[in-house]
């Protein structure tokens, strides 16, 4: 009786499973044609990156996303400086709509795949970079290492090397505990787990915890863009490509860290209006490392400074843009 009782669970829970990676499946081949990508997809040397370009003029503006962001979180912020310059945001490896990399997720091979795309889809400098939270490490290492390119930065609430630099065991623990759930969800989302989570959300049965605000900041994009959002957070390859971005979290500190000062590339760092005292002596120090640098603390803005006061962001980049560009 055991037997058969055992038996016919796990026959059970094997439908289940099957289900759930045919439903996962046709869910993703649906968004797929609902929602194209609305830039063109480079190659970058075995995997392709999504690159979104609009507006005329130079310097091109290239803007790169927090640690979960993608190029949508930079909409409200493109819009507007299409209309002075040529201005470009992308999806990292995994994210969005580029394709995942079996490289891992550090801002050295972020940075040589983000130079890769630009070169690749014919977008010459000089650039001025623009990068939120984890995309300051992009925005700060691409500086350092390609100077000659980059005619300005702004700096997104950015952050600093300090909080992953010498870690204790308790915070490294905690780190790899977050890249394993985070791998963990993505055999969930194979299974269609997610995609059950996020309708059981949808329609009122669960609640969505609000991490540092980012559900509340992101419901001030355009309507039509929140589906496409939820889209991205039910594939498995973005809980892949966070786990990668955690997981070598303290390494890109360390490369961004050792990179010393931009000498006089002008540079101008936002900071949350909720930063607290340390947070905001680290970015004085960061606007101290150009002598054309100086750091600017958002009014009414939490962490996503770009979706709760974009205007802010876009004034840094016409600031930066020299007359007669």
């Amino acid at each position: 009786m055991f037997i058969v009782l055992f038996a016919a669970l796990f026959s059970l829970a094997l439908v289940a499973v099957i289900a759930g990676v045919i439903f996962q499946a046709v869910a993703r081949a649906r968004d797929a044609r609902r929602y194209p990508p609305p830039g063109q997809l480079v190659d970058v040397g075995g995997h392709r990156l999504h690159l979104y370009c609009t507006g005329e003029g130079s310097p091109t503006v290239v803007m790169d996303a927090g640690l979960p962001g993608t190029s949508l979180s930079w909409r409200l912020v493109q819009t507007e400086v299409a209309r002075f310059t040529r201005v470009c945001s992308y999806d990292r490896a995994g994210l969005g709509w580029s394709d995942p990399s079996p490289n891992p997720r550090t801002s050295q091979r972020i940075v040589e795949e983000l130079r890769a795309l630009l070169t690749n889809a014919g977008i010459e400098p000089p650039y001025l970079l623009v990068g939120h939270s984890f995309g300051g490490f992009t925005v700060r290492l691409y500086a350092a290492r390609y100077p000659q390119e980059v005619v300005g930065m702004v700096l997104v609430d950015a952050i600093h090397p300090s909080e992953w630099l010498d870690i204790t065991a308790a915070r490294k623990k905690q780190i790899d505990r977050l890249a394993r759930q985070s791998r963990r969800t993505a055999w969930l989302a194979r299974m269609g787990v997610v995609h059950l989570y996020f309708f059981l959300v949808r329609v009122g049965i669960r609640k969505v915890k609000d991490d540092r605000g980012m559900i509340s900041a992101l419901k001030k994009l355009p309507a039509e863009l929140l589906p496409i959002v939820r889209g991205f957070w039910m594939r498995p390859k973005t809980y892949e490509a966070v786990a990668s971005q955690l997981q070598f979290l303290p390494e890109s500190a360390r490369q961004v860290d050792t990179t010393g000062d931009y000498g006089d590339i002008p540079l101008v760092v936002l900071s949350a209006s909720n930063a607290d005292p340390i947070r905001v002596a680290e970015q004085d120090r960061v606007a101290r490392l150009s002598s054309n640098g100086k750091h600017i603390v958002a009014s009414n803005s939490g962490h996503w400074i770009q979706l709760e006061q974009p205007e802010l962001v876009v004034e840094a980049i016409r600031e930066l843009i020299k007359p007669g560009w």
